[in-house]
């Protein structure tokens, strides 16, 4: 299958420059260029992209307001693309909310071209992919600052116990091996598990089940 891409980046020399590294796969046509994020949105309605590369800052409408206008319940497209983000800086406050609006990534621009590609592969493919050595910290620096979440501990009423436990691990940042190592369960079970948590959570992937874990208090943000 190839992967369709719109690039959404007010630089036009960098918005060029990914484009034509992911036009140059096999498996990935980029499909349209946005210069800011009332564009990206609009595009994105028209062409109906697997994959949005977003950038974070933007002119007339940023990255985050563009995915939560993308991903919500008023978007009139036939079906909702993965947005993957983009943003120059490793700790970036925006970056945060974006992925609570439902991006479903979030890469540094310096990052090698072989990263990239394999960043739009893998959000394409429904998984969430964050850039590992900010993620963690960037999470728990802006997690320590946020009040709960009322919501959270509703939610976690319609929990079971392991579903607690699976969601508790996976905010520690475990893959389905190492939570099944953990809980001594098949790895099968925990995928169970994961898809009725994030169902239940209404998440569309791991990156706001992370968030989520945070928010409920069942993760502590380090000291």
């Amino acid at each position: 299958m190839t992967i369709s891409v719109l690039v959404a980046d007010d630089q036009a020399m960098v918005r060029a420059g990914f484009a034509a590294l992911l036009d140059a796969q096999d498996d990935v046509r980029v499909v349209g260029q946005a210069s800011d994020g009332a564009e990206a949105v609009a595009l994105s309605a028209r062409l109906n992209p697997d994959v949005v590369l977003m950038d974070v800052r933007m002119p007339e409408l940023d990255g985050i307001a563009a995915t939560r206008r993308i991903l919500g319940p008023s978007y009139p497209a036939a079906h909702l693309p993965r947005i993957l983000m983009l943003t120059t800086f490793d700790i970036d406050d925006y970056v945060y909310d974006a992925l609570e609006a439902g991006a479903s990534g979030f890469l540094l621009k310096d990052a090698l071209p072989d990263d990239l590609v394999h960043a739009v592969r893998v959000v394409a493919a429904g998984d969430a992919l964050l850039a590992p050595s900010v993620t963690r910290r960037m999470i728990e620096h802006f997690a320590a600052r946020r009040p709960r979440a009322g919501r959270a501990t509703a939610v976690l009423r319609e929990l079971t116990e392991r579903e607690r436990e699976v969601l508790t691990l996976i905010g520690r940042g475990r893959s389905n091996a190492e939570i099944a190592a953990e809980l001594f369960i098949s790895e099968q079970t925990v995928k169970t598990h994961v898809g009725k948590v994030l169902a239940k959570l209404g998440a569309r992937d791991r990156v706001q089940a992370v968030i989520f874990a945070y928010d409920a208090g069942l993760v502590e943000p380090a000291a």
